[in-house]
């Protein structure tokens, strides 16, 4: 079932819900410039097997509306969606499953609104905290010398996004996945052509808005408040990981109070097959701990 949530003043944004509408909610909240059909079919389905799965378009992306040249917004701007979701949808508490800035919108929701939240589920994302990683010797690193972007997805995102055309378009979008995906699992360049013809075909266009690259950023820490979290929190650890490599993961896990660790093998900054049923065992598994 497809329906639009009035999330602010001249804002719409697209939804969708599959599965049984008694399950418990479980709110899928996708990464930049994403929209939520980039979380794939089987997946979705197989989650909502046992939950009332949502996913979503945030603003400036999909049919959600795009307005950030006339209404510029911070990235927090973009959790309170998440909230806003909810209230539109008439859901008190969700599973939150967060893909990189997902996964930062979740941790501010989980910080700020815990009562919102069954349980959550961080994958491929950074700790919005100060807190600094200690390492299995007992050595610690600063937070902000984690290691960082690997070069290769950096030289990708410094290229101007020039028009050429849909079939340009698709072709640099999978060159963009081919690094996203990592070098430990054969990569399937048709299985992601086939899921950007499915966000295109989604959205109505193969424009691509730079709008959460340029959205201001401040007020997203939350070192206390994670550090004091009670609400069942998961992090996914991807070996293959370009954007927020390991460390990261364990990383947020140590700030994230009672947060347990899960490592899929293989996996990077992306969701092909080879991933989604150790994906959706760990998060289901995750979710039935959390409901007791």
């Amino acid at each position: 079932m497809q329906q639009f949530i009035d999330a602010a003043p001249g804002i719409r944004l697209w939804t969708e819900q599959r599965g049984p509408a008694d399950a418990p909610p479980l709110l899928l909240v996708m990464g930049a410039q994403a929209t939520g059909v980039g979380w794939p079919e089987p997946l979705v389905d197989a989650l909502a097997e046992h939950h009332r799965v949502i996913r979503y378009d945030h603003r400036d992306t999909g049919r959600s509306t795009w307005a950030f040249e006339e209404r510029p917004y911070r990235i927090a701007d973009l959790a309170t969606d998440v909230r806003a979701v909810l209230d539109g949808l008439g859901i008190g508490r969700a599973h939150l499953v967060g893909m990189s800035l997902g996964g930062m919108l979740a941790q501010m929701v989980l910080a700020d609104h815990p009562d919102r939240c069954l349980s959550a589920t961080l994958i491929g994302t950074s700790a919005l905290s100060t807190t600094p990683y200690t390492r299995p010797d007992g050595s610690t690193v600063p937070a902000g010398e984690l290691p960082g972007i690997a070069p290769e997805v950096l030289e990708l995102w410094s290229r101007p996004v020039e028009e050429h055309g849909e079939a340009a378009e698709v072709a640099r979008r999978i060159t963009h996945w081919r690094v996203l995906a990592g070098d430990r699992l054969p990569f399937d360049a048709d299985w992601f052509r086939s899921l950007e013809r499915r966000v295109i075909a989604h959205t109505g266009h193969h424009r691509t808005s730079t709008a959460h690259g340029r959205a201001a950023t401040d007020g997203m820490l939350r070192t206390d408040r994670l550090a004091a979290n009670e609400v069942p929190t998961l992090v996914i650890s991807a070996p293959a990981e370009p954007v927020f490599p390991p460390p990261h993961p364990q990383h947020l896990a140590q700030c994230v109070r009672g947060a347990r660790l899960v490592e899929i093998p293989g996996m990077g900054h992306a969701l092909p097959p080879a991933v989604h049923n150790p994906l959706t065992a760990a998060i289901l598994a995750h979710t039935a701990a959390a409901a007791g």
